[in-house]
C-alpha cells in the first residue's frame, strides 16, 4: 500500500489519479455522454461531518484494542462499492461503527467477542474494507464494532516440503507475497482488490483471483483454517483431501463473518513461475468469440489467463478497437516452457475467426498492448470509478456465472434489462460492457459493467434501481446472484431465492449453534 487510506473512496490518496489523469479520463467519456454534467464535487472532511457520537463502554481491558476516531469509524463502516462511495461523498453518516477494535492476538479476538457477547453488540469483521456488497456496513439498529485484524499479519510457518505456509488472517496481499518470496514461493491469489484486501477476507468471502481456469478461487488454495466462534475455537486438520463427511472447512469459507472470525489458515503455495506465454486475439463477431473461449476452458490446456473482454470493453479500457472482442490469453509455469500450451490455445481461436494481435509472447517478455492496457486499466478501474462518481456518472459492475448452454439468453436478458432499467432510471445513453472473468468447462463467468449519466444528488437511488432490475433478470435466466463478490446486505434478496430451503435450514441452525447472542454481522447471509 503506498500511503493513507481514502476514507470515503478507493485505495490509498497516493494511488489516485492525478489531474491531468482525471482530466484526460473526463474527456474520454465526454465523448459518449455529450450531454452530462462533469461538475466535480470534491469529498467533504470527515471532521466537519455530523457522527453521532459512540454508544459503547469499553471495558478497561480493552481500552487499549479500540478506536473511537471519527475517520476511523467512517472509513470502516462502508465498503468501496459505487453507493458507499457515492454516500461518502454526500456526507452520508447513517450506520456508523461505534468503535474500531484492532486486536493484535487471537486471544484478544476472543475476549472482544466475549465483551460484545455478554452486552449485545454487534461485531462486524472488517477485513481490508474492499467490500463491493455491502458485507462491512452496520446497516442495523443497535451499536456495532469494525473488528479489524490489520495486526494479525505474519507468516507463522513455511512447510517447503509440503509447499503450505500457515498464515495469519490480517495480512494484505503485498506484505504476503514479500514474506513468501524468500522462499521461491507465491499463493498467486490476485483478486483486483490484491493491494488492499487481506488473507481473512479473501477466506470468508470466497474470493476469486489470479487464475481464471482451474484455481479461480481461494477455496482451492485452503488447506486448513482455525476459526474463532463466540461458542469456541474451531482448527480443521491438515489434509490434501479427506471423505470424512462435510468439510468444516467448507462451512467458514464464504460465511462473512456471521460464523466466526477467520484469524489464520494453511495455505496451499506454489513455486514462482519461469516461463510465461501470453496473447491478445481478436474476432470479428461476439459469438465466435464465446465460442472460441468455451473450446479452450474445455481443452485441459488450464490457461492462467483466459478473460474474454466484447467490443466495447476492449475499447473503452484496452484501447482496442475490434468487431467481436479480444481474447487475452495467458500460460504460466515453474516447472517447464509453456509456449507449446499457447500454440495449442491459438489453433482453437483460429478455427473460430481469431486473429492474434501483434506476436505472441513465448516468454517472460512484457504482454502485448492490448493485455498490459487492459491489465493497466484494470487495476486503476476503482480509481477511475471515483473520478467519474464525483462528476455525477454511473460506474458500476454485476457479476455471475452460468452454464455455456444458458449464456446467450442470459446475456441477451441482462444486457436488455441493464439497458431498459438505464432509460428509465437515467434517461437513456448508459453503455453496458461485458467480460469473462474466469471460465469452467461447464460455464463462464460473466462480469458486466455500466457507465450512465447520472444526476447529482440521485445516482445511488438510479443505480439501485439498475441493480435490481438485473439482479432479476440473472436470476431469472439462470445465473447465480454473485460468482466472487459475494452476498453481503445488498445481494441478500436474490441470494435468499437462489439457495434451497433446506440449505438455508441448516445455516439458520449453524448460526444459531455458533453465534447464539447473534452478534456476528447481522443481515449478512442469513436474518
Amino acid at each position: 500500500m503506498g500511503g493513507a487510506r481514502s476514507w470515503w473512496g478507493w485505495g490509498d490518496e497516493a494511488g489516485a489519479l492525478s489531474g491531468g489523469e482525471a482530466d484526460a479520463l473526463v474527456g474520454r467519456v465526454a465523448a459518449f455522454f455529450p450531454g452530462q454534467d462533469f461538475a466535480d464535487h470534491a469529498p467533504p472532511s470527515p471532521e466537519d461531518l455530523p457522527v453521532a457520537p459512540s454508544r459503547v463502554r469499553v471495558p478497561g481491558s480493552l481500552a487499549h484494542l479500540v478506536s473511537a476516531g471519527v475517520v476511523d469509524r467512517l472509513s470502516h463502516s462502508r465498503g468501496k462499492a459505487f453507493r458507499d462511495v457515492v454516500r461518502n461523498l454526500h456526507g452520508d453518516t447513517a450506520h456508523v461503527v461505534d468503535l474500531v477494535a484492532r486486536p493484535g492476538s487471537e486471544r484478544e479476538v476472543v475476549d472482544v467477542l466475549d465483551w460484545c457477547g455478554r452486552e449485545g453488540i454487534a461485531v462486524v469483521p472488517y477485513g481490508g474494507g474492499s467490500s463491493v456488497v455491502g458485507g462491512v456496513e452496520p446497516r442495523f439498529e443497535g451499536p456495532a464494532v469494525s473488528l479489524d485484524l490489520g495486526r494479525l499479519d505474519r507468516v507463522l510457518e513455511v512447510d517447503e516440503v509440503s509447499r503450505a505456509a500457515r498464515i495469519q488472517a490480517g495480512v494484505y496481499g503485498p506484505h504476503l507475497e514479500d514474506r513468501l518470496r524468500p522462499y521461491g514461493l507465491t499463493l498467486r491469489h490476485f483478486p483486483q482488490s490484491f493491494e488492499f484486501s487481506t488473507l481473512g477476507g479473501w477466506l470468508a468471502t470466497r474470493a476469486g483471483g489470479h487464475f481464471a481456469t482451474l484455481y479461480t478461487h481461494i477455496d482451492d488454495l485452503t488447506e486448513s483454517m482455525r476459526v474463532v466462534t463466540p461458542v469456541g475455537v474451531s482448527e480443521s486438520r491438515r489434509l490434501p483431501g479427506s471423505g470424512a463427511g462435510p468439510s468444516p472447512d467448507r462451512l467458514f469459507l464464504g460465511s462473512e463473518g456471521t460464523l466466526g472470525v477467520i484469524t489464520e489458515a494453511w495455505l496451499r503455495l506454489r513455486e514462482r513461475p519461469r516461463w510465461k506465454a501470453g496473447a491478445s486475439v481478436a474476432f470479428p463477431d461476439f459469438d465466435g468469440a464465446v465460442a472460441a473461449t468455451r473450446a479452450i476452458a474445455q481443452a485441459g490446456l488450464h490457461p492462467a489467463n483466459c478473460r474474454l473482454l466484447d467490443s466495447t470493453e476492449a475499447l473503452l479500457n484496452a484501447g482496442t478497437p475490434v468487431g467481436g472482442g479480444v481474447l487475452v490469453l495467458g500460460f504460466e509455469s515453474a516447472h517447464h516452457p509453456v509456449g507449446g500450451l499457447l500454440d495449442q490455445a491459438l489453433g482453437h481461436v483460429r478455427e473460430y475467426g481469431g486473429t492474434p494481435l501483434g506476436d505472441a509472447a513465448h516468454s517472460d517478455a512484457a504482454p502485448d498492448g492490448a493485455a498490459a492496457a487492459w491489465r493497466s486499466s484494470f487495476l486503476r478501474m476503482p480509481y477511475q470509478r471515483d473520478v467519474l462518481a464525483r462528476r455525477g456518472m454511473i460506474v458500476e459492475t454485476f457479476e455471475t456465472a452460468c452454464t455455456w448452454d444458458r449464456f446467450p439468453a442470459l446475456h441477451h436478458a441482462v444486457v436488455s434489462a441493464a439497458r431498459e432499467a438505464l432509460e428509465w432510471a437515467c434517461g437513456g445513453g448508459g453503455v453496458v460492457t461485458c467480460r469473462f472473468t474466469h471460465v469452467y468447462p461447464d460455464g463462464p463467468a460473466p462480469y458486466y459493467g455500466v457507465y450512465a449519466p447520472g444526476r447529482w444528488g440521485s445516482t445511488v437511488a438510479q443505480w439501485d434501481e439498475v441493480k435490481a432490475a438485473v439482479s432479476e433478470a440473472l436470476i431469472g435466466a439462470g445465473g447465480g446472484i454473485t460468482h466472487h463478490h459475494a452476498v453481503g446486505r445488498d445481494h441478500r434478496p436474490w441470494y435468499d431465492r437462489q439457495r434451497p430451503d433446506p440449505f438455508a435450514a441448516a445455516l439458520r441452525g449453524a448460526k444459531a449453534a455458533l453465534d447464539p447472542a447473534g452478534i456476528l454481522n447481522p443481515g449478512v447471509l442469513v436474518g
